[in-house]
């Protein structure tokens, strides 16, 4: 087993730094149609298909999120944001229909990684403004067209108080996400964050990936991981940095790449295979596990997987 990864914390008046321990407290996979990944990855990784199965099930897509969330308050909603909606709600392990938050959590924060979550509304809204003028915009429309839609709206439906952001970083967005929510709890912050990676595939959001001629077809999905530095010790995968230490498997580019066999969640990537890298690692793999996306357009970023030490199998 390798040692986790230890993180520089708050400087303390002794200019000494406080360890921190990155750990995924919980996660979460919304992949529509993604029954057949299940088995692939089971076959690939020699693991029971069983737990793989379980956390892959059930994944409707945006049109259909209501049997998640609830009917209220989806109205004009984006399916990226829909989907992402979805992800979080399974990690957080709520059951079906909406639930209100009782209040703001100040210390939980929200970093999504998407590229084209709200691309269709910003052509249908400069399509209209051309054609007909300003004043022809619907005012329910319009907030859709905020590059920041996905994660304000996470943040305001689960009542998270933190910081929130987006990162459109193209196809290393997933894992530049989990890096910001790195730092974001190293500086402290948050106590927790949730990394969230969606992606759509409507007309709009998929001629636009299509340009860049991509090895694989843009699918619609999200992904969720809950990051902190106070779970219990021994609980929850560890995250590390990719720094020369062997991998018993590899998730992404140069591995077992969800693209090659489901599609390829562009900017939601990287959430996504930690997600399934964290599944492999709760069914009983061996770690550690690299962890790995982007192309070679944007570059590659990679990260290390592992079982928490001492955690049971």
């Amino acid at each position: 087993m390798t040692s986790p990864l230890i993180a520089p914390g708050p400087t303390r008046s002794t200019g000494t730094a406080a360890p921190v321990t990155m750990r995924v407290a919980g996660w979460s996979l919304h992949l529509p149609e993604a029954d057949g990944l299940a088995a692939d990855l089971a076959a690939w990784s020699d693991t029971s298909a069983s737990r793989l199965t379980a956390t892959l099930a059930d994944a409707v897509p945006a049109d259909r999120a209501h049997q998640v969330l609830g009917r209220k308050g989806l109205l004009y909603k984006e399916p990226a944001t829909r989907l992402a909606l979805c992800a979080v709600h399974r990690a957080l392990g709520l059951p079906p229909g909406r639930h209100p938050p009782d209040g703001v959590d100040p210390r939980t924060a929200v970093v999504v990684a998407g590229n084209l979550g709200n691309v269709a509304t910003v052509a249908d809204l400069a399509r209209t403004v051309h054609a007909e003028g300003g004043r022809a915009v619907s005012p329910l429309a319009a907030p859709n067209a905020s590059s920041n839609v996905v994660a304000s709206t996470v943040a305001l439906w689960f009542g998270l108080g933190a910081a929130n952001l987006m990162v459109c970083s193209g196809a290393t967005a997933g894992l530049d996400a989990v890096r910001a929510a790195m730092l974001l709890l190293r500086a402290g912050r948050a106590d927790r964050v949730l990394v969230v990676g969606a992606e759509p595939a409507d007309e709009v959001a998929t001629e636009l990936h299509q340009a860049g001629r991509p090895a694989f077809p843009l699918r619609a999905g999200a992904a969720c991981l809950v990051l902190t530095t106070t779970a219990a010790p021994g609980t929850g995968p560890v995250l590390g940095p990719s720094d020369g230490r062997a991998a018993y498997r590899r998730i992404g580019p140069g591995g077992f790449d969800p693209a090659a066999y489901w599609g390829d969640c562009y900017g939601a990537a990287g959430v996504v295979n930690l997600a399934l890298a964290a599944t492999l690692l709760d069914a009983g793999a061996p770690g550690p596990v690299a962890v790995a996306c982007g192309d070679d357009t944007d570059g590659v970023r990679e990260l290390l997987l592992d079982a928490a030490p001492g955690a049971g199998r």
